[in-house]
């Protein structure tokens, strides 16, 4: 909910709140991203929507648009600890690639971390990490900030992605 609501009504409603907030979105039938799962366990999740859901990313100075195209936006994860370091934000973007192409979209732009040193806590790699964008085929093409890239992956008209 972090992105989807003024940062005010995210502080407010913080914890339960935000968690009834967002199942009411999925009780609408509305999906607001996506699960990984080990079996039956489920171990990540992903957040992929139109831009636009997003209202504090709408609003944001460092991220904002780049351009008038329409684009997708995964804008968190989370892995459960014993599933980090495996791949499993590369194996979700990729997925919400193909989740946003079955919804007609043509870019999926993102905005991880790229961190200065080679181990960063796990608590601020919440956006993603730039290294897992460009293993699942994203490109940088902005960086508003030092440790901020903007990426996207761009997916053909045809039946194959071009990057």
């Amino acid at each position: 909910m972090y992105w989807r609501v003024p940062r005010s009504e995210f502080e407010k409603q913080k914890g339960a709140g935000n968690k009834r907030a967002l199942k009411k979105i999925v009780s609408q039938r509305r999906v607001p991203g996506l699960l990984a799962y080990a079996g039956r366990e489920p171990v990540g999740w992903c957040a992929v929507e139109p831009r636009e859901a997003y209202a504090t990313l709408e609003r944001s100075r460092l991220l904002k648009r780049l351009d008038e195209q329409p684009v997708w936006s995964v804008v968190c994860f989370f892995i459960a600890r014993p599933y980090r370091n495996q791949s499993v934000s590369v194996k979700l973007l990729k997925e919400a690639v193909a989740h946003a192409r079955k919804h007609g979209a043509r870019i999926v732009e993102g905005y991880p971390v790229e961190p200065k040193n080679e181990k960063m806590p796990d608590v601020f790699a919440w956006t993603g990490i730039a290294a897992a964008f460009r293993k699942a085929g994203f490109k940088e093409v902005a960086r508003p900030s030092a440790t901020r890239p903007i990426m996207r992956y761009l997916i053909s008209r045809s039946r194959k992605d071009k990057t």
